[in-house]
């Protein structure tokens, strides 16, 4: 097991910028906004809770969490809820619980296929539908499982996120009815990575699994998209009100108690209000969605311009441009192949740090990338809350220089000699 592609494109970016290189660090998926003052103040009031807490989380943050699904309109009680510290290990610990083989979408994120591994299986990777991210179609999953079933294999449990890392599409309501119709049919348990659930750009209805396969469905989330809390580590995960979500919770509570005892108990009180959704809040949440949608889609149209094929973002911060339309050109100019022998030219010969679609599942012959964006949006907490503020962030000085910069470099990588 080698160390995260996602986790080493940052260490490799921070070590040239150390080293006194420029880099456009456009890799590592990281929220790029400050803390809200009102969570770093409840943070620092509950810096004396050193004991260790219940393995489920404390009552009071797991009230608020039940709060914050309910008010999305998934009924949810207190004791469905249980927390981790970040939502990564309890995404490890329901696929740990449920055992057997894993489905995942394909691309996918790039911790579900090496969770699974770690578990002792090779994940099954099923197409996402065409235009679509984050959930398998649901013909080819049925396919794939009836298949896996016929060879001995035991798939069990299938993946979904909502909206996707790393496409940045948010699945229709008819794909995900469809995946949930099959893997009821099928007996899989779904779990439903909805961590980017709060960035959706355009408002409408959020097409969770859980509302239509409720006895199923697992769901998680955190706090490190929303609020840009990545480094304090706290997530929660949602069991279905069903004897298969009561066995499933128990078992997770299990092996939380000897992997991580307890969420750091600091920790759930700030998330225990950030989670009830006071107003003061909610508002920096509405601003960083339109900060992520507005720049994500700039970026899109960038890579647009120099003949990729992208489809337009719809929630998270990432972009996945097709440099396929210019493969011939990009070989006989740079010898380029792979997703990752372009990911290498454009970090050695144009400073720009990305990540290869074949991190996240795609062939290596793929020219897909995956592009972070709150890498521009400022260098220090000043610009960064005034990207956040601002109804017109392209406009700003050091966003639109970035991304004039990001425009005149992608046109020396693509130009015709």
């Amino acid at each position: 097991m080698t160390v995260s592609a996602t986790l080493a494109a940052s260490e490799t970016i921070a070590a040239r910028r150390a080293a006194g290189e420029e880099v456009l660090a456009l890799a590592f998926g990281e929220a790029g906004i400050p803390v809200h003052p009102l969570l770093e103040q409840r943070l620092a009031r509950a810096a004396a809770e050193t004991s260790y807490g219940p393995v489920a989380g404390v009552r009071p943050a797991r009230e608020a969490v039940a709060g914050y699904w309910s008010r999305r309109g998934l009924t949810t009680e207190s004791d469905q809820v249980l927390l981790g510290p970040g939502s990564k290990p309890l995404l490890f610990a329901v696929l740990h619980a449920v055992g057997g083989d894993a489905i995942i979408p394909s691309p996918a994120w790039v911790s579900y296929a090496a969770q699974t591994e770690l578990i002792g299986r090779d994940p099954i990777r099923v197409a996402v539908p065409e235009g679509e991210g984050g959930v398998p179609e649901a013909d080819a999953l049925e396919h794939a499982v009836r298949a896996a079933r016929a060879v001995g294999r035991d798939p069990r449990i299938v993946v979904t996120t909502l909206p996707d890392n790393p496409t940045g599409r948010l699945a229709s309501e008819a794909a995900v009815k469809a995946l949930c119709e099959a893997a009821r049919e099928l007996d899989l348990v779904i779990l439903a990575d909805e961590i980017y659930r709060d960035l959706v750009f355009e408002e409408g209805p959020f097409p969770s699994p859980a509302a239509w396969a409720p006895e199923r469905t697992v769901t998680t989330t955190a706090l490190s998209k929303n609020y840009a809390l990545g480094g304090w580590r706290i997530g929660a995960a949602r069991f279905p009100d069903s004897p298969l979500g009561d066995e499933l919770r128990e078992t997770v509570r299990g092996t939380a108690s000897e992997l991580w005892s307890s969420t750091p108990m600091p920790m759930q009180h700030a998330a225990a209000y950030a989670w009830s959704d006071p107003v003061e809040l909610v508002d920096r949440i509405v601003a960083a969605r339109r900060l992520h949608g507005t720049v994500t889609r700039g970026v899109a149209e960038v890579f647009a311009e120099v003949g990729c094929e992208v489809d337009a973002p719809q929630g998270g911060f990432y972009v996945w441009p097709d440099f396929a339309p210019l493969r011939e050109t990009l070989e006989s100019r740079w010898s380029v192949r792979t997703g990752a022998d372009l990911a290498r030219v454009l970090l050695d010969e144009f400073g720009i740090g990305v990540l290869p679609g074949s991190a996240f599942g795609t062939a290596e012959s793929s020219l897909r990338l995956r592009v972070a964006v709150p890498g521009i949006y400022g260098a220090s907490d000043a610009e960064r809350l005034a990207a956040l503020v601002s109804t017109e962030p392209l406009e700003l000085p050091w966003i639109a220089a970035a991304i004039d910069g990001l425009r005149s470099e992608l046109a020396a990588l693509t130009a015709v000699r």
